[in-house]
């Protein structure tokens, strides 16, 4: 669908959300191009206006910084982008956050994985702030605490654990265009 065809929207096409490893950023590229619209992901907007890496970022700044950054990038976006937005995966944890998603009327993919699909797509021996120590430990546990989150934000659920990027953007959008039949 082109961006001409959703004229009148506001705000993006398609919200995509999950933890670490579930494909938000190579689905949300993919689905970009299918959809023929823009791909954002809040980490790289963070990255450039911080002019550093996430990690570095947590390091350096803290955690509280880089939240901060990071409801204000999220809530930007929400406003301003009319493409596909992927979030990074602790952005739901921030009240403000959840708020402006549960008003926004775009449609939020919650992109669910497993732990062993995560693993390998992770990299889990990357530099990954909120994972340090044991990393599968530390993924399952966020994942424990924001899998609700997840789920009550979202219009629907996708798994991302079989499939390529392709594949998968391929569901959602589908399960877009029936969507948008069901509100005609």
């Amino acid at each position: 669908m082109s961006q001409a065809s959703v004229a009148g929207q506001v705000g993006p096409r398609v919200i995509l959300i999950g933890p670490p490893g579930s494909g938000k950023s190579s689905i949300g590229r993919s689905l970009g191009t299918r959809l023929e619209t823009p791909f954002h992901d809040t980490d790289a907007i963070i990255e450039e206006r911080a002019k550093m890496s996430v990690s570095e970022i947590f390091l350096i700044e803290g955690e509280p910084f880089f939240r901060a950054l990071e409801s204000e990038v999220v809530t930007d976006e929400l406003k301003t982008f009319a493409g596909v937005l992927s979030l990074g995966g602790g952005s739901v944890m921030d009240a403000t956050t959840r708020d402006e998603l549960e008003k926004c009327s775009s449609p939020i993919v919650f992109l669910d994985v497993s732990l062993s699909s995560a693993a390998p797509r992770v990299g889990f021996n990357r530099d990954r702030p909120l994972l340090v120590g044991n990393p599968r430990s530390k993924w399952q546990e966020l994942m424990n605490i924001r899998r609700p989150i997840y789920e009550k934000l979202a219009t629907f659920t996708i798994s991302t654990d079989e499939g390529s990027p392709s594949q998968i953007s391929q569901k959602i959008s589908r399960r877009l265009f029936e969507l948008e039949e069901v509100s005609l």
